[in-house]
């Protein structure tokens, strides 16, 4: 998938008024509902009856845009908000949504990150960090290599003095196949800079665990 691919734009109209607007690379809608197609074959469906018949192009276009991530640059989403500002203090955003997938079984993992740094000279908006999550989780992931992409990317394009990131989820593939543990939660974390001290480091954790709001 490339951006600068011509892409067919889907809006979908609710009764209330809500417009729904996805964006799709047509020739790859149409190569994988080809696909998914026969995967419905192989499973021992009939994809022409009534309510499979256009299941593969449904499929096709929910891959596409789950894993869309594919076609962002994180770095350059954070580029677009830094500013010069003299603020040297921890700065965290906390609960941000992950929906991801599996690169082992492509089944969905579900939690939240919480994100902090510490400016050197820079901070960036407040909405790039949960967009440069998005960037990483809407790929084909694990999330230990999640963790370290979204920290790595905060690290090298900020520059701040200290990066924390830690990510907690539901993996489908533990909860509906396999194992099959419901209530099991995947903690990962990694830190940079002033992070990696023990006082710094706590006082994170600290704030991650306070109602504030």
């Amino acid at each position: 998938m490339s951006a600068e691919i011509n892409r067919e734009m889907a809006i979908e109209n609710s009764m209330d008024g809500y417009e729904k607007i996805d964006q799709f690379n047509p020739a790859t809608i149409k190569a994988l509902s080809h696909h998914y197609y026969n995967v419905l074959e192989l499973i021992g469906e009939d994809p022409t009856r009534e309510g499979l018949e256009k299941t593969p192009e449904r499929v096709a276009k929910a891959m596409q845009f789950l894993t869309h991530g594919y076609d962002l640059d994180p770095a350059e989403i954070l580029r677009s908000a830094m500013f010069k500002e003299d603020y040297r203090q921890m700065v965290i955003v906390k609960d941000i949504e992950i929906y991801s997938m599996c690169e082992h079984h492509m089944l969905p993992f579900i939690g939240k990150a919480h994100v902090a740094y510490i400016p050197n000279g820079y901070i960036v908006g407040l909405s790039k960090l949960p967009r440069v999550v998005d960037a990483f989780a809407r790929r084909l992931q694990v999330q230990e290599r999640l963790t370290t992409q979204i920290k790595d990317c905060l690290q090298e394009t900020l520059n701040p003095m200290g990066v924390a990131v830690v990510i907690e989820a539901h993996h489908m593939c533990m909860m509906m196949r396999g194992i099959q543990k419901q209530n099991s939660v995947t903690t990962t974390s990694d830190f940079t800079g002033a992070f990696l001290t023990e006082k710094t480091r706590a006082e994170f954790i600290h704030l991650l665990g306070s109602n504030l709001h």
